[in-house]
């Protein structure tokens, strides 16, 4: 979305930069095209929001739950000595 948004607002300047980098690679604009588009890509990746930032509560709930939900729910639970200091701490000299 963001990336179609950027590609639309600056089609002259991506349009112009297609050109010089065609230009100094000596391949057509329709070879380079491509590799632009995928660096464009990485960029939005880097400058999007997460996914808690950009979501309402709700949403944010539900996506916990599916989720949580989505865990072997038979999985055998730790012991309470695994979960204890000494457990924890078993092999270190305190």
């Amino acid at each position: 979305m963001i990336l179609q948004t950027w590609q639309q607002s600056h089609s002259q300047e991506l349009q112009k930069i297609t050109e010089t980098l065609a230009k100094i690679t000596q391949l057509p604009a329709e070879a380079v095209k491509p590799h632009l588009d995928a660096m464009l890509e990485q960029l939005v990746k880097t400058t999007e929001l997460p996914f808690y930032q950009k979501v309402s509560d709700e949403e944010w709930i539900q996506a916990l739950n599916q989720w949580s939900s989505s865990h072997n729910p038979n999985i055998p639970l730790l012991s309470d000595y695994a979960v204890s200091r000494a457990g924890i701490y078993e092999d270190e000299e305190i």
